[in-house]
């Protein structure tokens, strides 16, 4: 390699890194419009194994906007990225897969102030891994898929009450 494509290819890195940053940043925030701006004219999310669905991105923002306003608190944490770049057979297009762990502490909605006097802590986790797909387009990288694969979830157990005498 010559030190010309070594640099494109740590841009490239940069670039796709940005993007699956961007994706966590928008579905903590709730900014289904940002979202959906990740994603290239037809790219496709699947939910399927969290108990979600499948669909184009604007599918998808719409059904992520319903189900995750029950959580008030939000933070995806995507780590473990393992980035490769390929090129489409019969496409000119530059094409990346990256697969990478995810964790996601969330709070439900209406549980600040609670008796446990615990309430910014998160009583539902759930990990799994992302599988990406990314293409690059005239307005740069952008998602053309989306897998979830949840792996496990927990929900925080309530605590005991305290009798009284």
């Amino acid at each position: 390699m010559t030190q010309r494509v070594e640099l494109a290819t740590v841009l490239d890195r940069f670039s796709v890194d940005e993007i699956v940053t961007a994706y966590a940043v928008a579905v903590d925030d709730g900014d289904w419009e940002g979202y959906r701006g990740l994603f290239a004219p037809k790219g496709r999310a699947d939910y399927r194994s969290a108990g979600g669905i499948e669909g184009d991105a604007t599918e998808v923002a719409a059904w992520l906007a319903q189900s995750l306003d029950l959580f008030a608190m939000r933070q995806h944490l995507i780590v473990n990225r393992r980035v490769r770049f390929g090129v489409l057979d019969q496409d000119t297009g530059d094409t990346a897969e990256v697969r990478a762990d995810y964790i996601n502490p969330m709070r439900f909605a209406g549980r600040d102030g609670d008796s446990t006097g615990d309430s910014t802590a998160p009583d539902f986790v759930c990990g799994g891994r992302y599988a990406f797909s990314l293409l690059r387009t005239g307005d740069g990288w952008r998602l053309s898929g989306v897998i979830v694969e949840e792996k496990w979830r927990r929900m925080a157990q309530p605590r005991p009450t305290r009798a009284t005498t």
